[in-house]
């Protein structure tokens, strides 16, 4: 997928990811940021380990939001410590 792709798909990621995890965002631009990471690291890591989630756009969607969550957790437990 192209880069810009993966950025449109990360800041929908980032939106969702926010929503899911309430509590744990970094604002609005901060989840978008946080969701754009998450999409790279997604959109690497998973086909690596065979998971296949959805076909086409929806699939990137969701293992963005996957991904951007993952981050968004990951950050914001070592903001807190």
């Amino acid at each position: 997928m192209g880069i810009i792709a993966w950025i449109i798909v990360g800041a929908i990621a980032g939106w969702l990811a926010g929503l899911i995890v309430k509590g744990a965002g970094f604002g609005l631009l901060g989840n978008i940021v946080v969701g754009i990471v998450g999409a790279v690291v997604a959109g690497w890591l998973l086909p690596q380990l065979g998971i296949r989630l959805g076909v086409g756009m929806v699939g990137e969607i969701i293992n963005a939001a996957i991904g951007g969550i993952v981050v968004l957790v990951i950050l914001s437990l070592i903001r807190r410590a």
